[in-house]
């Protein structure tokens, strides 16, 4: 193994003789979760590994507006506002390849993710999902997955661009890791509501190691391999709009077995979302040592937002003075008014679709909260809140765990607090897995 500062690099080390050692992965681009895991990993002096997705953020601006730099400069200024130390801060990007370009030809697609990998890498990010198992409209049947091969030498090709780009970066920067592998739902969530077990089988990791490890050294990476530090799998967990996969132990032990093999690689964990506490610590020592989370944190906060919704309507209703935020509905006359983002995701009767856009546990609501009427009405709810202060009862009704924190003195009796301590709540699960379990 190199020699390098990285401390992803060092962390697969200690897990290789410790398989208590794991980190968890913020996946998400919500200025509340942002800001809520970055006050949790600084009250717990922990590095914190924060990722944006192929389709949040890209050289165009992803869905979110953001490029690469905008999204870490979002970070940094929140970092700095709350004064968290820089160096603690690891940032990734997630399905980097042709994903957002499947509708294109290939050549073209992964043109545009070339372009991608620079773009992140030059802004500073050093954890790198190399992912190219999308196909794209001339890599032939949709039905049948692309060739592992192809997958293989297309991975490899963009970590040749990810070397060059660093190599021009500055000379300071951590070397870039790498995560290789993709067998979990589409980026963004399952399309269906019906949820198999699969879990991914000993000899599909061999393929996929052994494939990209011989792409690699055709292009003379052998130092980039020596940075590939995990493989992505399908452990069995999943979640959909209404059901959760639990991990199961006994089902995934083939798949654990096989990484004890490597000396080097372990597993990285996607959609691992919902998974009770105990089960997060489980597949920490089964050497799923790096858990992604995402649409959890956003469920949460929409969780706290809706709850402060009812209160404001409850407490200010009758107050001729305020003019309520109406949030909900505002929400949801935006999601109708543009259903890419859900359309394809939800199906059923118009009263479970309409049910599943605000209460989905693939939380596609999450698309919605930088629409600019979406942040006038959200910002309006605070502000009305805040000019009001909630009474204790009505917290007690629909904010419990909040209430006994601002009871206890552990928060403020303010929206944000209560937002972020919503948040909080869900990352202390994740805290609970890579503490090793301890209370």
């Amino acid at each position: 193994m190199v020699e390098t500062d990285h401390y992803l690099l060092k962390l697969v080390k200690d897990h290789k003789t410790d398989s208590q050692r794991g980190i968890f992965s913020v996946c998400s681009s919500n200025l509340y979760v942002v800001e809520s895991s970055i006050l949790n990993a600084k009250e717990k002096d922990q590095y914190l590994l924060i990722e944006s997705t192929s389709n949040q953020v890209d050289q165009y601006g992803g869905y979110t507006g953001l490029t690469p730099i905008d999204f870490k400069k979002q970070v940094l200024d929140i970092a700095k506002r709350n004064n968290f130390s820089r160096e603690r801060i690891i940032l990734g990007g997630d399905h980097l390849g042709p994903n957002v370009w499947q509708n294109e030809k290939s050549l073209n697609a992964m043109i545009k993710a070339e372009n991608q990998i620079t773009s992140y890498v030059s802004a500073g990010f050093t954890k790198v999902h190399l992912d190219t198992s999308m196909k794209c409209i001339d890599d032939g049947a949709l039905d049948k997955p692309l060739e592992p091969l192809i997958i293989a030498e297309r991975a490899a090709n963009l970590c040749e661009i990810s070397e060059k780009t660093f190599k021009n970066a500055s000379p300071n920067a951590a070397e870039p890791v790498y995560v290789i592998g993709t067998d979990v739902p589409p980026p963004g969530g399952s399309k269906s509501n019906h949820l198999n077990n699969r879990i991914t089988l000993p000899e599909e990791v061999d393929e996929t190691i052994h494939l990209t490890e011989k792409a690699f050294r055709k292009r003379n990476l052998d130092d980039a391999w020596a940075r590939v530090i995990a493989v992505v799998v399908q452990p069995g967990v999943e979640f959909s709009d209404s059901d959760i996969n639990e991990y199961d132990h006994n089902l995934a032990l083939p798949l654990v077995r096989k990484i004890e093999e490597n000396k080097n690689l372990v597993y990285e964990a996607h959609s691992t979302d919902y998974q009770k506490k105990n089960s997060l610590r489980e597949m920490i020592k089964d050497h799923f040592a790096v858990l992604k989370v995402g649409p959890w944190l956003t469920f949460a906060f929409r969780e706290a937002v809706f709850a402060l919704n009812n209160i404001e309507k409850k407490w200010l209703g009758k107050d001729k003075s305020m003019i309520l935020s109406e949030l909900e509905e505002v929400v949801d006359q935006q999601m109708n008014a543009d259903p890419q983002h859900w359309k394809k995701y939800y199906n059923g009767s118009e009263t479970q679709v309409s049910f599943a856009r605000k209460y989905s546990f693939s939380d596609r609501i999450r698309y919605y909260w930088a629409n600019k009427y979406v942040i006038l009405s959200f910002e309006r709810l605070i502000n009305n809140l805040t000019k009001k202060p909630i009474p204790l009862a009505l917290l007690s009704q629909y904010l419990p765990n909040q209430y006994n924190a601002i009871r206890d003195g552990r928060i403020n009796n303010e929206p944000k607090s209560i937002i972020i301590n919503k948040i909080i709540n869900v990352i202390e699960n994740y805290n609970y897995a890579i503490e090793g379990g301890k209370e």
